[in-house]
């Protein structure tokens, strides 16, 4: 998957959140967008899944060299946000259940081994409002890595998560991320030393 970026620039109102991105994102590749608290981290990604268009200049996807079109990018994505909501009336098992109608395991993995890596063994039944923050966290990013898709987007990856979490996280990474265009959001070290790429969002900054 390759998502290239001409002259991108989105705005609110009058205000510019950032402009002039030019910038290419390949395939088997893990970039860190990067900046504060408010300076336009997620707007960037949700441009870049196809979630908000930019306010001025042009994206392009395509995947095994064919163009993809904005309104199907979502079927090659698998994403994790705070803002991303799971659906409280269900139990785990149904939101897993759920998930997976509309994409694939990756290989070698099933309902039953997502369920064994999230750890949460009383809890399958359990309904997710119910849920702490970090075990709703834990279920978002298991969803979201064990998705057979060419692209992986990661928006603070360890919020509310605590030492043992963030250190389960990195072991999705290692096991899930190689060979995805993986792209993480964040101002947090340990979330993304792992990305062999940079993208500071302060340096579109009108």
């Amino acid at each position: 998957m390759i998502i290239t970026l001409q002259n991108i620039g989105r705005r609110f109102n009058r205000d510019w959140i950032f402009k002039g991105v030019d910038y290419t994102f390949t395939s088997g590749e893990s970039y860190a967008i990067l900046g504060p608290n408010g300076s336009g981290k997620s707007t960037l990604l949700q441009v870049l899944n196809g979630s908000l268009s930019p306010s001025v200049g042009k994206i392009d996807f395509a995947n095994d060299g064919k163009a993809v079109e904005i309104d199907t990018v979502f079927t090659h994505l698998s994403l994790a946000a705070p803002y991303l909501e799971l659906i409280e009336e269900f139990t785990m098992s149904e939101m897993v259940d759920f998930h997976f109608r509309f994409k694939s395991f990756k290989q070698g993995m099933d309902k039953a081994q997502l369920i064994e890596l999230l750890n949460l063994p009383k809890s399958t039944n359990k309904l997710i409002k119910y849920f702490s923050s970090g075990m709703k966290q834990r279920l978002k990013l298991a969803l979201a890595f064990c998705a057979d898709t060419p692209m992986l987007m990661l928006d603070e990856p360890t919020s509310n998560l605590d030492t043992q979490g963030v250190d389960w996280y990195l072991g999705l990474v290692q096991q899930f991320a190689a060979g995805r265009l993986t792209i993480v959001c964040s101002n947090q070290e340990h979330e993304y030393g792992f990305c062999n790429h940079r993208l500071s969002i302060v340096d579109y900054k009108v």
